[in-house]
């Protein structure tokens, strides 16, 4: 049973990535970019490091690594997520997800430059090719649909699809050597993020989230609790067992949820 844990856990990421979008889309109506991705790191940051400390995975001797969890801070959290919900209310909550599905092919041309150890067959770049001709079939820019809905959104997720890659790349180089829990992993990336956040965001008008419940609920739980607590620790436990290339193929599962979300809950048009 231990060795089908990893696969559930990459299903379950990928359909909890896959819910982010909309709920990145509706709060960005409501209040700034800067602001979720603070709310975001916040509510997924306590209950993660209140589990840290249950488990007993904080350690002061972590404290020599503080420059790999302030590099995965950003581009596994602050930079990537903010480039995320930058291009929310510019394009459709389907099509963001079509183009996060691009994560792999990055992650996978990084890690064959920067891991040699990392292991890449062909069964590997047959999955991570034929995953991708997918994402294009299903974002269908032959049409120019793609570009017409904003060429700016699309080029903060690319951006944001690139720091994300980047970061299982970075996990899996210099972090997954280290052997730290993977609970102690997230609240150090979420902390030195919340720290971050603290200084940077402007907190005028925060409070309209609470204005919407159901937004309010999404924010918190959908992209806070789950989306990004649940999300990370699920995410350092796939790298650690399955590899850098593999735990970014999870992202192949997003695009599919958000598809579906969009087409049931908010009438997005799928061809």
């Amino acid at each position: 049973m231990n060795k089908y844990i990893p696969i559930i856990a990459f299903g379950i990421l990928g359909l909890v990535w896959g819910s982010n979008f909309i709920y990145m889309k509706w709060a960005s109506e409501i209040i700034s970019p800067l602001q979720i991705v603070f709310i975001r790191v916040l509510f997924g940051f306590i209950p993660v490091v209140c589990y840290a400390f249950f488990v007993k995975a904080i350690k002061l001797e972590h404290l020599k690594y503080s420059f790999h969890f302030l590099v995965m801070s950003l581009l596994g959290t602050t930079i990537y997520y903010y480039f995320y919900i930058k291009a929310s209310p510019l394009l459709l909550s389907g099509v963001m997800g079509v183009l996060s599905g691009s994560i792999p092919l990055f992650t996978f041309i990084l890690a064959y430059i920067f891991i040699k150890d990392e292991k890449i067959n062909s069964t590997m770049v047959f999955g991570v090719i034929m995953g991708f001709i997918g994402v294009v079939l299903i974002a269908n820019p032959f049409n120019q649909n793609l570009f017409q809905s904003n060429i700016e959104g699309v080029i903060y997720v690319t951006v944001g699809s690139l720091i994300v890659g980047s970061s299982f790349v970075y996990a899996k180089k210099f972090l997954s050597p280290l052997k730290i829990h993977f609970a102690a992993l997230t609240s150090y990336q979420l902390g030195f993020a919340l720290v971050l956040l603290l200084f940077i965001t402007d907190y005028e008008g925060i409070e309209n989230i609470a204005s919407d419940t159901h937004v309010f609920l999404g924010t918190l739980i959908g992209l806070g609790l789950l989306g990004t607590g649940l999300a990370y620790i699920l995410y350092y436990f796939i790298i650690e067992k399955l590899g850098a290339v593999t735990a970014s193929s999870a992202t192949y599962v997003p695009p599919v949820i958000a598809l579906l979300i969009g087409y049931l809950f908010v009438d997005e048009e799928i061809g």
